[in-house]
């Protein structure tokens, strides 16, 4: 089975993972503290932003299409490819949402 370098910038940390291995659950037994709530590609609290390299993340229904290609639910991805992740780095439908939520809340 072929085993892909999982590279977190700004942390120093790096993993292996094998490519049939959700990137999450490699950092759950690796140590690494990867933030994470609902597990199943939804919540996108796992979010990380595709630095370099590709991943397979069928399951990941909260991310549209364009936002798939640059970010990763590492809950739902499994890399393809030797990668670079950004961890904490949320897609622009969320980052949308809670500016919406806000100037939605200053008219009530």
């Amino acid at each position: 089975m072929t085993e892909y370098t999982v590279e977190f910038v700004g942390t120093g940390e790096t993993i292996q993972v094998p490519e049939k291995r959700t990137i999450l659950s490699a950092c759950i037994d690796a140590g690494i503290a990867q933030e994470y709530s609902c597990r199943v590609g939804m919540c996108l609290a796992c979010s990380a932003k595709i630095l370099d390299g590709e991943v397979v993340q069928p399951a990941a229904h909260a991310l549209t299409e364009e936002e798939a290609e640059s970010y990763a639910l590492t809950c739902m991805a499994r890399p393809k490819s030797d990668l670079k992740l950004d961890r904490g780095k949320y897609p622009p439908s969320i980052e949308d949402a809670d500016t919406m939520d806000a100037a939605a809340a200053d008219d009530d």
